[in-house]
């Protein structure tokens, strides 16, 4: 354990199995279920104001709470230093520097819900600026350090449609009915939603009354941004009247923090979010994506005087998913974009030339391999990323005058003393139009050149995500049972172009993405690695729906496991909590009007063609992929007779896996199920 709290009693708290690996020549040093618990991983650096130190979270799998916990840990640029600065049996998030460097902001979970602290680093001691019902976000220090904004959700108000009678004292009556009338409200993770708005709020940063600062029924937020003279504060809303009918529109805003005065920046159509003030205040970085209704577009990285005007785009021609600017100077920003399955920093000056920062930023998603990573740009010109591999989660790296220097080593304690299997990346043309689609195959620890192997295709959600070369949890414990594990950036993946992301435009799901998938695995066929005779296929939400779409349309597959998927298009864009985004932007219109379209796409249509033993994993409250999809096809399955067995989760919402016991309960139901119906072991 790397926790440095209670040492003694956490050691006794450890199974056996944790604490007795058997280290004896020859024994196997598989990756199992319960080092999924002694994993760490760096996120969310942030670089001191005098651009010579960071901090981080430092996340772990805590096996007593059954949670992912996040401690602060520090370290000096040069990788001295490093060493544990808020770290108790709580989790800390958002932990951000003064601007003079002496303090760290941060939140925490208390009992009477979430409170923001200041940390004074010369004296250790800490104030706690507030505590709030509902958890702030977006935490920003003013310029001269004396107050801390953020935005939060506050409690609307309504009308009553009727008046019900008074209830005697003492009477215990049935709960009141739940009114609704709003089109957005329900979303996965949080259920009903309450009538509340999102607002920018103040507090002194010694503690005191939070002062809210905006006002009216819309939602302000994403991150905020002070001018130097910490006059105004700028942040991102859709102030529109139909506002919630409205998927792919926002702008940026600035209010007084004095006045609470309103000033619009931004009016074009599409999403202005994101906005950062340069360090002199002349101008003003943001994220820009059009509003055409296709489901991919690019963001590009946009700068516009602080009042408004001469907005540029900067980045035109990237054609990738820009995120998370900073500035690095007054005349150059940092931002992060995808490319073929990976993740980088890049930089742009204000006149558009662009370079790479810092190259494979990553780690931050264990269980499995997505594109992910967060970095922070200081005043200097340095920046910090989490970087890690396809054998070890994020470790903290930095980059400073083109030097790269790793700043930590969180798993070595326990990856370098694991066998694991290796990743290898390949290409290949796809059956289906000769597309050259990305792919990885990662194989057994004991893997021989020429012994064929179970194979596993594993595919990613979205579908416009991407899969690469990183670490991930599920698929080493697969490899660790025996099995080839092929997964691929298909048609519809990011980092390839828009062209590339929209090639499954009207066509989610189809056969275009099917032939992909297939292509792989005859790949792996074709190239040794997999036993034709013990194939198997997987995959959560998009992947999920890919997966039952695919039994519909081969029977080559001994066992499927779909997570979480969509089974009948026409229920789930009206039950599910992205149904205005997905009817807008993924369908040529709503379900009364394309019926046979949605039809078409669902897995459903095909069910009457299954044959394949099938196992459907999903969460009870899941708002994102309805259980009740779930449903459909597990009935339709059982009136066929087609062996097949749904796995719920209670109180899980979309992120089956958010837990890490239900990471590892999903792996193994996936492997039970899959061991079931191989024919290359003796039972």
């Amino acid at each position: 354990m790397k926790r440095l709290i209670l040492l003694a009693a956490a050691m006794a708290s450890l199974p056996a199995a944790a604490l007795a690996q058997d280290t004896s020549a020859g024994a196997p040093r598989l990756f199992s279920a319960e080092d999924v618990f002694e994993l760490e991983w760096a996120d969310d650096p942030q670089i001191s104001p005098d651009g010579t130190k960071a901090i981080y979270l430092r996340r772990f799998n805590d096996i007593q709470t059954d949670r992912t916990r996040a401690h602060v840990w520090i370290v000096n640029l040069d990788g001295t230093g490093h060493e544990p600065l808020l770290a108790d049996e709580g989790s800390y998030r958002s932990a951000r520097w003064s601007p003079d460097g002496t303090r760290i902001a941060y939140m925490k979970s208390v009992e009477a819900g979430t409170g923001l602290f200041v940390h004074y680093l010369g004296s250790g001691r800490e104030v706690l600026a507030g505590t709030f019902a509902r958890s702030p976000r977006g935490i920003t220090w003013a310029p001269d350090g004396q107050s801390i904004a953020f935005t939060m959700s506050v409690k609307g108000e309504s009308k009553p449609l009727i008046k019900s009678p008074k209830k005697p004292k003492g009477a215990k009556w049935a709960p009141p009915a739940v009114v609704i009338d709003r089109a957005r409200y329900r979303t996965n993770g949080s259920g009903f939603l309450e009538l509340a708005y999102d607002h920018v709020f103040v507090v002194p940063a010694e503690g005191g009354t939070p002062r809210q600062l905006t006002s009216g029924d819309f939602n302000h937020g994403g991150s905020l941004s002070f001018t130097p003279d910490g006059a105004e504060i700028l942040f991102s809303a859709n102030r529109n009247e139909d506002w919630e009918l409205q998927s792919r529109e926002a702008d940026i805003f600035a209010v007084g923090v004095a006045t609470g005065a309103l000033r619009q920046l931004t009016s074009e159509p599409g999403t202005e979010t994101s906005p950062k003030v340069s360090p002199d205040g002349k101008r003003v970085a943001f994220l820009k994506t059009a509003n055409t209704r296709v489901p991919f577009l690019a963001t590009n990285i946009h700068v516009m005087g602080l009042d408004g005007t001469g907005a540029r785009n900067l980045t035109e021609g990237l054609d990738s998913r820009a995120g998370s600017a900073e500035w690095l100077s007054n005349s150059e920003i940092a931002y992060t974009f995808q490319n073929r399955g990976e993740n980088f920093v890049g930089a742009v000056t204000t006149g558009g030339k662009r370079r790479t920062a810092a190259e494979k930023i990553g780690g931050t998603t264990v269980g499995r391999p997505y594109v992910s990573g967060t970095f922070d740009a200081g005043k200097a010109g340095a920046i910090v990323y989490t970087k890690g591999s396809a054998t070890r989660p994020a470790d903290l790296y930095a980059m400073a005058e083109g030097q790269e220097v790793r700043l930590t080593a969180l798993n070595e304690d326990l990856l370098a003393h694991r066998d694991l299997g290796e990743l290898r990346s390949f290409t290949y043309n796809s059956s289906l139009d000769g597309l050259e689609v990305q792919g990885w195959v990662l194989t057994p620890p004991d893997y021989e050149e020429g012994k064929r192997y179970p194979l596993i295709i594993e595919i990613h959600g979205g579908p416009h995500l991407a899969y690469g070369p990183h670490f991930s949890a599920e698929m080493q414990r697969m490899a660790a049972a025996g099995y080839v594990v092929v997964y691929d950036n298909h048609r519809g993946s990011i980092g390839y172009g828009s062209a590339f992301a929209n090639l499954l435009d009207g066509k989610y799901s189809s056969p275009d993405d099917f032939a992909d998938h297939m292509s792989a695995v005859d790949w792996a066929i074709d190239n040794g690695f997999a036993d034709k005779e013990n194939l198997f296929i997987a995959g959560g939400s998009a992947g999920g729906i890919a997966t039952a779409y695919a039994v519909g349309l081969t029977d080559r597959f001994n066992a499927a496991m779909a997570a979480k998927p969509v089974i009948n298009w026409v229920s789930k864009v009206l039950t599910a909590d992205s149904y205005i985004g997905q009817i807008q932007n993924q369908f040529p219109g709503p379900p009364w009007e394309h019926l046979e379209h949605y039809w078409n796409r669902s897995p459903l249509s095909l069910v009457g063609n299954v044959k394949t033993p099938t196992m459907l994993i999903t969460g009870e409250v899941d708002y994102r992929t309805p259980i009740s999809e779930t449903e459909q096809f597990y009935q339709a399955l059982q009136l066929l007779r087609v062996p097949s067995v749904m796995v719920r989760i209670p109180g899980s919402n979309h992120g089956i896996a958010s837990r890490p016991s239900r990471l590892n309960a999903k792996t193994d139901y996936t492997l039970a199920w899959f061991d079931k119906y191989r024919t290359d072991t003796d039972k």
